[in-house]
């Protein structure tokens, strides 16, 4: 009984081991794509900005074909 007790122990302390593993990796790829979107919404603000400017500096014009 007591080599029964003994072994769910050390089970229970490597599923421990790997719950904080996998806890650590879950919180650094939440850092990760944290920074990620902010790049991303910036780099969209900035595309939005350019592409107001640019409009702005095209005449609507028909195509010669018409």
């Amino acid at each position: 009984m007591e080599k029964r007790i003994i072994e769910l122990e050390i089970h229970i302390t490597e599923q421990e081991n790997t719950i904080e593993d996998l806890s650590s990796i879950v919180i650094k790829q939440w850092k990760k794509i944290d920074f990620l979107q902010k790049k991303l919404d910036a780099l969209m603000e900035r595309f939005l900005v350019l592409e107001k400017q640019s409009k702005a500096h095209v005449p609507v014009t028909r195509p010669p074909h018409w």
